[in-house]
């Protein structure tokens, strides 16, 4: 359950609601009438808690769980307690956020500008806003309806918001145009110099950073994530895409719609990611590439060449993921018999 001091739990929900909530069918166990009044673990769930199965490692827990209801796929139901009602999906997961979301849902905001909060003159903000104290909201700065920015943020000169925002305390946005429904979370920065150098022996002269960062729709950035803003083409993060914590993203790159970033992934300049591209989590890359839709580069990965669309690659340098794994097999042999040998 829950901390209370924290979290506020809706419902109760019935089985039926639930299964329409989650797009899940109830199993011949349920009884569609039978109330539930949270979400929990299968090792922790009582009888009028919901859990869910979606990793066949924790088969054995579901087994011996009391939760009194379970989002699972049909394949595995025959292992289910017989007290337990089931929800039946192809997509657990996917259910379970939805089952989730409606017990907890986002806290309603109440819309206030805090005294100690700093507004420019020209800045403009739109109904329903609560700007919490200590931000600053720099002057030609637009923020949208029902935007929540947190204590000492600071949006800088002429950044834009969407509607439905959310802006961590003490996160910097600047040289920045922000979509709709896009959350960011604290100590984010975006929009700083990116790392633009003219090189040489004399000396190395700063290149001017004129572009701009471009966040689309329903994007997710982690706390203390640093995007910086291009050198005259802009950095685009793309519509969905979720970024996790501590991500480097360096100046022009550009990520298409729905990758998702783990964190401690870097990013070098110039390197283009098509829509739906995963990277694992210390994965580096190397700038000017270009990542083909669907790829996913393992964690850890040190990326140097351009990745086609739908491949897996892991390593470093990054290979395909079998070429990869024949190479470690091959050196667990050559060290099994160089043991052989010694011995």
């Amino acid at each position: 359950m829950a901390d209370p001091r924290f979290y506020s739990v809706a419902g109760p929900f019935t089985l039926a609601a639930l299964a329409k909530i989650s797009g899940a069918r109830v199993g011949s166990e349920g009884v569609v009438g039978t109330v539930f009044t949270d979400v929990a673990s299968l090792d922790v769930a009582g009888p009028t808690d919901v859990g869910f199965l979606d990793n066949k490692l924790y088969t054995d827990d579901f087994a011996k769980s009391a939760a009194g209801a379970c989002l699972v796929h049909p394949d595995l139901a025959a292992k289910a307690p017989s007290s337990m009602a089931l929800l039946l999906t192809d997509e657990p997961y996917h259910a379970y956020a939805r089952v989730a979301r409606s017990f907890y849902p986002r806290a309603p905001m109440t819309a206030a500008v805090a005294p100690s909060a700093v507004v420019g003159e020209t800045a403009v903000l739109g109904a329903d806003c609560r700007i919490e104290p200590g931000a600053v909201v720099g002057e030609r700065t637009e923020v949208g309806r029902r935007c929540h920015i947190g204590a000492n943020a600071v949006l800088g000169d002429g950044v834009v918001l969407g509607d439905d925002c959310e802006i961590g305390a003490n996160a910097s946005l600047a040289f920045c145009l922000v979509g709709r429904g896009v959350v960011i979370h604290a100590g984010v920065r975006i929009g700083q110099d990116g790392f633009g150098f003219a090189l040489g022996p004399q000396g190395h002269i700063k290149v001017p950073q004129l572009g701009r960062v471009i966040i689309e729709d329903d994007v997710e950035i982690g706390a203390n994530t640093t995007i910086d803003r291009g050198t005259g083409p802009d950095t685009v993060i793309g519509a969905g895409s979720k970024i996790d914590n501590l991500v480097q993203i360096a100046h022009n790159v550009r990520l298409g719609r729905g990758c998702v970033i783990v964190s401690q992934v870097g990013i070098s300049g110039s390197t283009k990611a098509d829509d739906f591209v995963m990277m694992g989590g210390q994965a580096g890359l190397t700038g000017h590439l270009v990542i083909g839709a669907g790829a996913r580069i393992g964690a850890q990965s040190g990326v140097m060449r351009n990745v086609e669309a739908g491949a897996t690659v892991i390593g470093s340098p990054a290979v395909p993921a079998t070429e990869h794994w024949r190479q470690v097999a091959t050196l667990a042999k050559l060290s099994r018999k160089g043991k052989k040998k010694g011995s």
